[in-house]
């Protein structure tokens, strides 16, 4: 009994020991190299780049006032529609003391004159019923009396309009009356009841009241790299997708590539602008962040295989060709690259199978 399982433990230590060997054995061979394989095809290329940029409305305008004042009313606040001539705001105006010194003055001056001609008028008048003085005497007066009555009534006119801003005469086209210029939606109105605003001149831009656009007529402001402006022209078609709106996507038409370029980033690049169809119910903000996507070549139903299967010594261009069980070394010549799939204008055949990436499979 002790012999049998003297045997028996002999003959499991061989059975481990061979497995453990073959094991080894396997293990220490190098694993089969096996590839992809790839057919030459023929496809549509097309290589494209994507332009940053920004939705804003092609015509917007800062409405100004006419006088400098303090903002007395709003009548309008921002996402509202508002007509052009439209009332935006009211202003009250706080006059400059010596123009409004001088314009009293003024006003003073001509009623005095206005006064002495009176006087004159009726002593001339009366002598001229009586037929004791010419005609031309008489006209003379009667003119001097007339122009006293329209200096006075300018000279009234000027002082309401320095201390109130309107005159009595040109109410409906007050100054104080802030309008908008134009037909559109109002962006932003960055000022308040009580804000003090001032009329633009050499000195300064003014004071914005208003911020209007015309939303209808909207286009995409982006730049673009100098490497890759070159394949543009006007007219050329491009597609938009706003971030903020994920399931809005519509074509757009370059119509300007700016002829200067500005620095960004140590890069140089060009500002570009396409006018952007807005379809839908999409409701789009001035500002939206957009992506436009641009094809900047094409090359139709051409012979293509994928880049990976490429091999690069110097300045030529290799692949393998499945001959057989083996493949042949050969050089090739390339067009258009999308970067993913390359045009092959010589050296291939359509249904040609070429030597892709290596097959990585799962260790277990």
């Amino acid at each position: 009994m002790k012999k049998f399982s003297k045997y028996i433990l002999t003959a499991v230590l061989a059975i481990l020991f061979i497995g453990t060997f073959v094991f080894l054995y396997k293990k220490s061979r190098p694993a089969e190299v096996r590839y992809q394989e790839i057919e030459a095809a023929v496809a549509d290329i097309e290589r494209t780049t994507v332009v940053t940029g920004k939705i804003v409305p092609r015509n917007e305008v800062n409405v100004k006032p006419q006088i400098n004042g303090i903002i007395a009313e709003l009548y309008k606040e921002a996402g509202q529609q508002v007509k052009e001539g439209e009332i935006i705001a009211k202003l009250r105006v706080i006059p400059d003391m010596n123009s409004l010194s001088s314009a009293q003055s003024r006003v003073r001056l001509a009623e005095i004159n206005l006064k002495q001609a009176k006087t004159n008028y009726d002593r001339e008048k009366a002598l001229y019923d009586k037929k004791l003085v010419s005609d031309e005497e008489y006209d003379q007066v009667l003119q001097a009396y007339n122009q006293a009555r329209e200096e006075k009534a300018a000279a009234q006119e000027s002082l309401e309009v320095i201390r109130d801003g309107v005159s009595s005469s040109n109410k409906t086209g007050s100054s104080t009356l802030i309008r908008s210029t134009i037909t559109g939606l109002i962006l932003d109105i960055p000022v308040k009841v009580g804000n003090s605003v001032i009329q633009a001149n050499t000195m300064n831009d003014g004071t914005t009241v208003a911020t209007v656009a015309n939303m209808s007529d909207l286009i995409f402001d982006g730049n673009i790299d100098e490497t890759e402006v070159g394949a543009l022209s006007e007219g050329t078609p491009m597609h938009i997708r706003i971030g903020a709106l994920q399931d809005f996507g519509t074509e757009a038409f370059l119509e300007y590539i700016s002829p200067k370029a500005v620095e960004n980033n140590g890069a140089n690049q060009f500002e570009i602008k396409a006018a952007v169809k807005v379809t839908g119910d999409h409701k789009i903000r001035s500002g939206y962040s957009a992506n436009a996507e641009i094809v900047l070549e094409r090359a139709e139903q051409v012979l293509s295989v994928p880049e990976s299967a490429l091999e690069f010594d110097g300045d030529d261009t290799f692949v393998y060709r499945k001959n057989g069980s083996a493949y042949d070394r050969i050089p090739v010549k390339t067009g258009l690259s999308d970067g993913i799939n390359i045009e092959i204008t010589e050296g291939l055949q359509q249904g040609d199978i070429v030597r892709g990436p290596k097959i990585i499979e799962d260790k277990k």
